[in-house]
């Protein structure tokens, strides 16, 4: 029951476990709230979408997963892989793009399903200890600096290098907004204090709560609009009128696009298909550019700080970037948007602000040939990017909390997940590490923290969202600060590296590309993983090759490092590592090359007790050392060698090749028994071992 049902193993529930996920519940949804609609309009989707992907699917992957404090739900990485799969099919936040983001959450999850039942999940084993380690630390990273923007006040710019967009915004310091800064540092104090000196109670709320009643005693959030003619620099007023001209141009583009793909189905069989589609592919590209232009255009914008002057009715009449004499007012403001000819502006620091109330409408995705041929690719690569992020951050938390990972449950509970979000209008959900990191930093102990903060998501659709508008983004920046400073492992990575080398470099090239990478992080992941499966064959190419010798203590050890005479007829190698074919190379070089030092050797023994596994190869090596060592007048023995080879010499008639008589199953009894056949290689053998 507990294999169909896994939830069941979370009881029976003590107290201090069920009180420990209630508080990790609460504490993660007040995180999810903003967040998921932050990452619907990444993901291209009106925002109330975000608040549907961060209802059922929390709910049903934690009942059905295998990590006991994984958050699933809406994620940066699966927004942005969203938008970019969708973008050339259909127009941003329209209905068939919405419908489109729908299917796509339901191809995800089938192929994560079947993938489950067939039990793939041991494609996770490719990622290491090191991969994981250096993946966690740059993520926690990334995390937390996406998140310095809210706490300083300051506009953080998108763009295909993250660390770039940081640096920008950083050179906006002066800028900072103060009230944002004070009420975000006081939270991480509270957060801080509680965790140093009340460790059982929930600072985390505590902390919520106290910044959302502060924000709305001072006002904290304070916005205005202006007529785009209120710009007083003509510079900024061309900027504007250009971003109003090519918002219009977008919307032309718009129509244009939905018309020709309408005409492109019929006329698929006519003769003019082929120019119907390439104008469909000219304006798809001329839409991309203009966008991609505007918002350039917008990002200038808000990286500028204006001073109002304002009109006897109060409301503003101009707007200088530089200041303005007169009656300018302290009071600085920043665009958050452009729409029709009016700019909208932020006097204040940011609040989670209002949110749609309502429930999803369960229904089954729109369904066409068309549209599951044209998503196929992107659902796999989300699907496989999806379960190698659940289990990274599943294992990251495991190694914390000591419990085990199941892969392929883990995988199976990600599937039900979006398949369930899919059917209540949810765009694909994958984990999400910040709130991994909230959760376990809570102190959640099962999967019953997420219940509770689906439950919480539910509640919120219904009837708390008026509740949760004062909310400071700044206070939710410093929540997710203070849970991922334990999850930089600069100290583990270096542990790596004092361990092995390779392991070191695989943790730190992971690290380096997740961070150099970002947004796209998976990238980093899968170079990490690479890189040590690389370094691991590259280890197996060249394993321990060592001439024996006899140490006065009567057993066979290396001669170079104990400095031991060697026989001159009688050549003795181990080898410590399994012979296939990416070694047997290397494998019968150095065999060689110590004959060939030795050319009065009659006798070559391999002590094979280092040799775990043997493919054809490697059968094929020892068959051809056999006859070149008979051919120079040489034997070629084997001893120690292990029941799994032995079986394969036998079957590939290796044993009759080689012949019986040069098989021993000890060092002691082939050292006898070629002192008995070479004279000349005779050394005091007796205690060989």
């Amino acid at each position: 029951m507990k294999r169909l049902l896994p939830f069941l193993r979370w009881w029976p529930l003590q107290r201090d476990a069920l009180r420990a996920d209630i508080v990790a519940g609460i504490s993660v949804a007040l995180v999810l709230v903003p967040q998921s609609m932050a990452y619907a309009q990444l993901a291209g989707m009106p925002a109330y979408y975000g608040l549907y992907a961060g209802f059922l699917p929390v709910i049903v992957a934690a009942l059905w997963g295998s990590s006991s404090q994984l958050a699933t739900g809406p994620a940066a990485v699966s927004s942005i892989l969203t938008a970019s799969a969708l973008v050339p099919l259909a127009t941003l936040g329209s209905e068939q793009f919405v419908a489109l983001a729908i299917l796509l959450a339901f191809m995800v999850g089938t192929i994560q399903l079947v993938l489950a039942l067939c039990r793939m999940g041991n494609v996770v084993s490719f990622l290491s200890h090191p991969v994981i380690l250096g993946f966690t630390s740059a993520a926690a990273i990334i995390i937390g600096l996406s998140q310095l923007n809210k706490l300083l006040g300051l506009p953080l710019g998108r763009s295909d290098f993250f660390l770039g967009d940081v640096c920008r915004m950083l050179l906006q310091l002066p800028d900072t907004h103060l009230p944002s800064l004070a009420i975000g540092v006081g939270a991480m104090a509270v957060i801080w204090g509680f965790r140093r000196w009340l460790p059982r109670w929930p600072g985390v709320l505590v902390a919520v709560a106290l910044g959302t009643t502060i924000s709305w005693a001072i006002g904290f959030e304070r916005n205005g609009s202006a007529p785009v003619e209120a710009f007083g620099d003509p510079r900024v007023l061309a900027i504007a009128r250009d971003y109003q001209q090519a918002a219009a141009r977008l919307r032309e583009l718009d129509v244009r696009i939905d018309g020709l793909r309408a005409e492109a189905a019929p006329a698929l069989s006519r003769s003019d298909a082929l120019t119907r589609r390439h104008e469909l592919e000219l304006k798809q590209l001329e839409r991309s550019d203009v966008e991609r232009e505007n918002a350039q255009r917008l990002r200038d914008l808000r990286q500028l700080v204006f001073h109002a002057t304002t009109a006897p009715d109060g409301s503003i009449a101009s707007l200088d970037p530089s200041g303005s004499s007169g009656e300018a007012t302290r009071q600085t403001w920043r665009i958050r948007a452009i729409r029709g000819g009016t700019v909208h502006l932020s006097g204040g620091g940011e609040v989670v602000g209002a949110i749609p109330p309502g429930l999803p409408s369960p229904a089954l995705p729109q369904f066409s040939w068309e549209a599951l041929r044209s998503l196929l690719g992107a659902a796999l690569v989300m699907a496989l990017i999806g379960f190698v992020e659940a289990v990274s951050i599943g294992k990251a938390m495991a190694a914390r909390t000591r419990q085990r990972i199941d892969a392929n449950q883990e995988l199976l509970g990600q599937g039900l997940a979006n398949i369930a979000g899919s059917l209540t209008q949810a765009f694909p959900t994958m984990g999400s590490f910040s709130r991994s990191a909230v959760n376990i930093s809570a102190g959640a102990r099962t999967g019953l923290s997420s219940v509770v903060t689906g439950a919480l998501m539910l509640v919120t659709l219904l009837a708390l969202t008026p509740m949760l508008y004062h909310l400071p983004q700044a206070v939710l920046a410093a929540v997710i600060m203070m849970a991922i400073t334990s999850l930089i492992g600069f100290r583990a990575m270096n542990h790596a590296w004092r361990a092995h080398r390779h392991d070191g470099i695989a943790a730190w090239t992971t690290f380096f590309a997740a961070l150099l990478l970002a947004p796209a992080i998976d990238y980093g992941v899968l170079l990490g993983a690479a890189l040590a499966i690389l370094l691991y064959l590259y280890r197996t190419m060249r394993p321990r090759m060592a001439v024996l010798a006899l140490h006065p203590d009567g057993t066979l050890r290396d001669a170079r490092l104990h400095d031991l005479p060697t026989s001159r007829q009688l050549v003795v190698l181990r080898f410590d590592g399994s012979l296939y074919f990416a070694n047997v190379p290397y494998f019968e070089d150095c065999v060689l090359a110590e004959v060939a030092a030795a050319p009065d050797a009659r006798e070559v023994l391999i002590v094979a007790d280092g040799i775990n596994a043997i493919d054809a190869s490697g059968v094929e090596v020892l068959e051809h050392l056999s006859d070149r060592l008979a051919a120079s007048g040489a034997t070629l023995s084997l001893c120690g060698v292990k029941l799994q080879v032995m079986e394969v010499f036998e079957r590939t008639g290796l044993c009759a090749k080689i012949g019986v008589a040069n098989l021993f199953r000890t060092s002691g009894q082939a050292m006898e028994a070629i002192a008995q056949r070479t004279p000349g290689a005779a050394i005091d053998t007796r205690r060989a071992t």
